[in-house]
């Protein structure tokens, strides 16, 4: 992971890439995969994302991971409570109620530690990797997510040739790509969304494709 950039972006409120809504994608998709309630549901390079909040208050347990310490605590101190912080080999667990967070690299998350996840939201995980670090994250996702869980994955397409990444484009063919073996891979949605990304539209972008699609691993 880009250990330094994350950190110093965080360190220095530089977090552009926070939402302050939850993420209207989810919102549409996520009923129709049909998981049961309690279900845990693994959200990779979660930030203080509210879409945590969301699948809370829809009966989800969930567990993000992410790298910045910063993050971590800002989320729950938004939320205005103190949880438990347990130590977990090179990872650190916030955990309150339904919500928890595995605070540390991605690459060091066993599979035993998300043995109980069923479900899958990637909204910000892919996206914020360059290149060589997207197919290291597949792989090792796939190395630690049990069998059949499902999920949602909401990617961004733009001339990448306009703007340098975080955000990076990533296109449906490279998603295909990416989950491959042992996935299938649907596009639920796709929808322009540069008007309302004007840091896109300042930044000289021409076109902007927000791109939702389902995963299910048999």
């Amino acid at each position: 992971m880009q250990h330094e950039f994350w950190q110093s972006r965080w360190a220095r409120n530089e977090i552009g890439f926070h939402q302050q809504a939850v993420n209207p994608a989810l919102q549409r998709h996520w009923p129709n995969l049909e998981l049961p309630e309690e279900s845990q549901v693994l959200v990779p390079l979660c930030g203080k994302s509210l879409d945590m909040l969301w699948l809370a208050q829809w009966g989800y347990r969930v567990l993000g991971i992410e790298l910045a310490e910063r993050a971590a605590i800002d989320f729950f101190a938004e939320l205005g409570v103190t949880p438990q912080i347990t130590r977990e080999g090179a990872l650190r667990r916030y955990s309150y109620e339904r919500l928890e967070i595995l605070q540390g690299d991605f690459f060091d998350v066993t599979a035993e530690q998300v043995a109980g996840c069923s479900a899958l939201y990637d909204r910000a995980a892919l996206i914020a990797l360059p290149p060589d670090l997207r197919a290291d994250y597949a792989v090792h996702l796939q190395r630690i997510v049990p069998r059949q869980v499902r999920g949602l994955l909401v990617s961004l397409e733009y001339p990448q040739t306009e703007m340098d990444g975080p955000p990076f484009a990533v296109l449906a063919d490279e998603v295909h790509r990416l989950f491959v073996e042992g996935w299938d891979v649907e596009e639920v949605e796709r929808l322009d969304v540069l008007a309302e990304n004007p840091k896109f539209l300042k930044r000289g972008v021409s076109h902007l494709d927000e791109v939702a699609f389902t995963l299910r691993r048999g």
